[in-house]
């Protein structure tokens, strides 16, 4: 019971944490945490899913309760920015341990690949632009923010044990 309760609590805060912090990037820096050409520095905590399963339903349900309470969100966001968020959480998990001199280079890059294809349909779908053209830019903002912003929370966490602190791995 402790361990499920434990989860929970970790879910709650990482979902929290993403939704909070992307809307007071939406407040701080206007649309850079949505329409088609987007960096949510929230993403960012998707290094999280890399430490604990716990992040898989917490930034699945952060992004969701994000898209649920942004009045600019279109119905497919609901559905489609959750997903994506969901299946690149989900590999990161399992492709963890899965490292390129010691960082987990593929899956810092799952959130830029499940986010290209489905938000960038989504988008194509609601704004048009070309499926390549918005996928293209979704990759980017993703690539960036992780590939920067998420590697240095990586090392930063293994460096202080903080995945194991905070995560017990």
């Amino acid at each position: 019971m402790k361990k499920h309760t434990r989860h929970l609590a970790h879910a709650a805060i990482i979902a929290a944490l993403y939704a909070v912090l992307t809307h007071f990037q939406n407040i701080l820096l206007p649309n850079s945490a949505s329409f088609a050409i987007q960096m949510r520095l929230s993403e960012t905590l998707c290094i999280l899913a890399f430490f604990t399963p716990a992040a898989i339903s917490g930034l699945s349900v952060g992004c969701l309760v994000f898209n649920l309470t942004f009045a600019a969100a279109l119905p497919l966001d609901f559905l489609v920015g959750t997903l994506a968020t969901y299946l690149a959480a989900q590999g990161m998990w399992l492709t963890r341990n899965w490292k390129v001199k010691g960082l987990p280079l593929f899956g810092l890059l799952l959130p830029a690949l499940t986010n290209a294809i489905l938000v960038g349909w989504e988008l194509t779908v609601y704004i048009g632009g070309g499926f390549w053209l918005n996928a293209i830019e979704v990759a980017i903002g993703e690539a960036a923010v992780l590939l920067t912003l998420g590697t240095a929370l990586y090392l930063a966490m293994r460096a202080r044990h903080l995945d194991t602190r905070l995560f017990g791995n």
